[in-house]
């Protein structure tokens, strides 16, 4: 029986990619436990496992003593001779006290605690198997939903897709594949934990990553990236080589990298834009798709005054004020938008359309 579970042992340990060792130190922990509450033995006892012999022997530590007073704790002076005559008062020795039905008891314990640590163990391996993918994108399949979840299967994990990380334009139904954004893994008592995002900006940045070639081995840069899920999102790129294009190695040829984007976030709108140092240059690059006049910069307060010509104030703006509020995330200024009549009206421009000193034409 004892070759028998060793072997059982060890073909699990292989199976669930988990070390023997683990095992076999929780088994013997199992075998004190199961010994100490068959026996009602309280002594100090430890298990001995001989693999090659498969045997199992059970040694109680006792203390020898004159006159015997707690069997369990002690051993007589006489009886301790017996085993070695070197043996004196006080010394302590470790008796053999394996019970005659102890692999039973063995076979019992055995099966409750692998199946316990085994349980243990994969939490373990999934858990760090997964821990080094926070902030990167995993393709799942979708499991099933409820009011608050969408479950998405990662391979040996489920995950959670919260309501509040959904895009709020797609539908989710089960079956369906989708890349996700893993934004936290937790090992919790009821085993790993990972959370997963379709609205998190990080999730647009690692699919550029993914699609555009330039951007993996760092020859072009994403430097901001800000997003309104399912709608539209803007991302600002730089190349420190003056001979690359940073905004066209985004795009691809006739726009195919950046449409594999589009589609897998169902069709949301991306504005790819030039980073710069210079925030004049920086902010009118951010407001893309619309044409800006001029840019007056408050570096105090970290803000800009944006003026637009009259006929692309609303496309300035962005419906409900999208395109300027996406503007402002990505650059971290402040965008104060005006048409070019109200500029003028205000003396922010003069009769040939130039600013008043400390701030910048942009005049094509």
């Amino acid at each position: 029986m004892s070759m028998q579970l060793f072997d059982a042992i060890e073909n699990l340990a292989k199976e669930k990619g988990i070390d023997k060792d683990i095992l076999m130190e929780a088994l013997e922990a199992a075998l004190i436990s199961a010994y100490k509450k068959n026996f009602k033995s309280a002594s100090n006892v430890r298990v001995e496992l001989n693999e090659e012999t498969g045997k199992m022997a059970v040694y109680a530590r006792k203390t020898v003593v004159d006159e015997l007073e707690d069997v369990q704790q002690e051993i007589s002076l006489d009886e301790a001779k017996k085993i070695d005559p070197n043996y004196e008062i006080d010394d302590v020795i470790e008796v053999e006290v394996t019970p005659k039905d102890f692999g039973r008891i063995a076979a019992q314990a055995a099966k409750q605690v692998v199946t316990q640590r085994v349980r243990e163990a994969e939490r373990g391996v999934i858990f760090s198997e997964y821990v080094d993918r926070e902030e990167d994108v995993m393709t799942g399949i979708i499991q099933r939903k409820d009011p608050r979840f969408v479950y998405v299967n990662l391979g040996k994990i489920e995950a959670k897709l919260a309501e509040s990380e959904q895009m709020p334009t797609e539908e989710y139904h089960v079956h369906d594949r989708l890349k996700v954004f893993v934004t936290k893994v937790e090992n919790t008592s009821k085993g790993p934990q990972i959370f997963i995002s379709r609205s998190h900006p990080g999730l647009l940045k690692r699919l550029f990553e993914m699609e555009v070639p330039e951007i993996y081995d760092g020859t072009v840069e994403i430097k901001s990236v800000a997003r309104e899920a399912g709608d539209r999102s803007k991302i600002s790129v730089y190349a420190a080589d003056p001979e690359i294009d940073p905004v066209g190695s985004c795009v691809g040829q006739r726009g195919q990298r950046v449409q594999t984007i589009v589609t897998e976030l169902k069709g949301e709108k991306i504005d790819i834009v030039q980073w710069s140092e210079d925030p004049v240059e920086y902010v009118s690059n951010a407001l893309s798709p619309s044409k800006v006049i001029k840019v007056s910069v408050n570096e105090e307060e970290k803000s800009t005054t944006v003026v637009v010509p009259d006929y692309q104030l609303s496309l300035a703006i962005g419906k409900r004020g999208q395109n300027a509020r996406l503007a402002a995330k990505l650059t971290g200024w402040k965008i104060d938008i005006k048409s070019e009549s109200e500029a003028r009206e205000e003396g922010l421009l003069d009769e040939e359309g130039s600013y008043s000193d400390n701030e910048s034409d942009l005049f094509e």
